[in-house]
């Protein structure tokens, strides 16, 4: 469906591109000048990323988005193909890799998933069956850091899902204390977790240091940065099906 407030005109699109491109100028070295949103409660992680994503291309309007969630009825379970069909929804080329097409039933016996899975599983599993015919694109396959790196040196995004149990930023300086980053003085609950389903957007990346840039929407005021190996970690956490959102620049 049309986003009502996009207008696809050679204009806008030279705007986004020419804020897509931040220090791209040597392929060793590429930040891209996300705009960081905070998200508002805990479970809106991936709403918070997609308006950085949406405000990067120039497309945030927050009616829009405000009316996108209730055409797309979104509630406070927010998974990636969630994320994916609201792309679509304000036409923007995206691309979904995932490791598992549909709701992995072991997740059941997580304590992240099993508050609302009996709920969801039905309605995720259906999101995934019609995606090709709402053209959502999704795709069953393995992402390498080099495509994410080959991605980001032509100033697209990517939203990934982590388990933010074992992200680690080497630029913060002391490990977040709160789930999904809950509000100073609320209790954290996934202390003894083993997985806490979190979502990033990815801007950038140092070849010579191993590292890579991403927008962490527990921040409102921070560029995060992690190492190649702690983010495939993370990312490869069992309960994150290794899920990306490649997302375009040019749609």
């Amino acid at each position: 469906m049309k986003n009502p407030g996009h207008s696809d005109t050679e204009g806008n699109k030279a705007t986004a591109r020419a804020a897509a491109t931040s220090d791209t100028d040597s392929s060793d070295h590429v930040q891209l000048k996300v705009p960081l949103i905070q998200q508002s409660f805990h479970w809106d992680c991936g709403l918070a990323c997609a308006r950085m994503v949406l405000q990067y291309l120039n497309l945030l309007h927050e009616n829009a988005f405000q009316n996108a969630m209730h055409e797309l009825q979104l509630t406070k379970s927010i998974w990636t193909i969630d994320l994916a069909y609201l792309m679509h929804h304000f036409g923007v080329r995206h691309l979904f890799c995932t490791q598992t097409l549909g709701v992995d039933k072991g997740y059941k016996n997580q304590s992240f998933y099993r508050k609302h899975f009996d709920a969801e599983e039905n309605r995720v599993n259906q999101l995934f069956v019609h995606a090709k015919s709402h053209g959502v694109n999704v795709e069953k396959r393995t992402v390498t850091i080099r495509e994410l790196q080959e991605h980001l040196s032509q100033g697209h995004v990517a939203i990934v899902l982590v388990n933010a149990v074992l992200l680690l930023c080497d630029l913060c300086p002391r490990r977040v204390k709160y789930c999904c980053f809950l509000p100073i003085g609320q209790k954290c609950f996934c202390r003894s977790s083993d997985y806490q389903g979190h979502f990033i957007v990815l801007c950038g990346y140092n070849k010579s240091s191993g590292s890579l840039f991403y927008n962490n929407p527990g921040y409102a005021d921070r560029l995060c940065r992690t190492s190649i190996t702690n983010f495939e970690e993370s990312r490869c956490s069992y309960g994150t099906d290794e899920d990306i959102l490649f997302v375009y620049v040019n749609s």
